[in-house]
């Protein structure tokens, strides 16, 4: 499978990320591979209503109803179609693990899937024991990186997270700087279960080429 983070990019919002969407839903219905777009709450609702894929929210906050200002209300998102999360983007970490643990708990209570980001297997092994539906390896050094991939460079460190998620039955997503069939057909190698990519799809002057590439690397 694959995720694709449509970030905060121009091509990832409002009507264009509905645009993108649609390419995506006829990339994955040829390819029969699962492909989940990741987009930002204000796009959720409107990309849901005219897309069949399982679309996921960038982030979530660790509130409930109430007082907080700016905050992203799990059950907004929910309500709005969101089928799961990412928590803990390099980007968008939490200030500590006590929040990181309420905001899974409160992403799951209302029914969301939850991917949670480690940067390295310290981190790996610790938001393993949040149970979340997928964890991912990301080290943040790499994320965006346009000349070298977590697969190129850090293959060993992928076999070494493999072994402790599937420990915690737990299946894994690789990302930062994937950019090829080839980074794909090695993490799938390694024992992934699938890549979040980015930019190589969603910055992309042909979107469609670039994430067919992608595909070729589960064949």
């Amino acid at each position: 499978m694959i995720f694709i983070n449509f970030k905060t990019y121009e091509r990832g919002t409002g009507s264009e990320a509905i645009r993108l969407v649609n390419l995506i839903d006829a990339v994955s219905k040829n390819t029969h591979i699962k492909i989940v777009p990741v987009l930002q709450a204000a796009d959720i609702k409107e990309v849901v209503e005219n897309s069949s894929l399982e679309i996921w929210a960038q982030n979530i906050d660790p509130v409930d109803y109430g007082s907080h200002t700016g905050s992203t209300l799990p059950e907004a998102v929910k309500e709005d179609g969101a089928i799961g999360t990412f928590l803990n983007h390099s980007e968008h970490r939490f200030k500590d693990f006590k929040s990181l643990k309420k905001a899974t708990e409160r992403a799951h209570e209302v029914g969301l899937k939850t991917l949670i980001f480690a940067g390295d297997i310290k981190e790996l092994k610790k938001v393993s024991k949040l149970k979340p539906t997928f964890v991912s390896y990301e080290p943040p050094e790499l994320v965006g990186s346009k000349t070298t991939s977590v697969s190129e460079s850090k293959p060993d460190v992928i076999a070494k997270a493999v072994k402790i998620t599937d420990k915690m039955g737990l299946p894994l997503i690789v990302g930062a700087g994937i950019k090829s069939k080839e980074d794909v057909k090695t993490s799938l190698k390694l024992g992934a279960t699938g890549v979040a990519v980015a930019s190589y799809v969603v910055a992309s002057d042909d979107p469609k080429s670039s994430l067919l590439d992608l595909v070729e690397g589960f064949k």
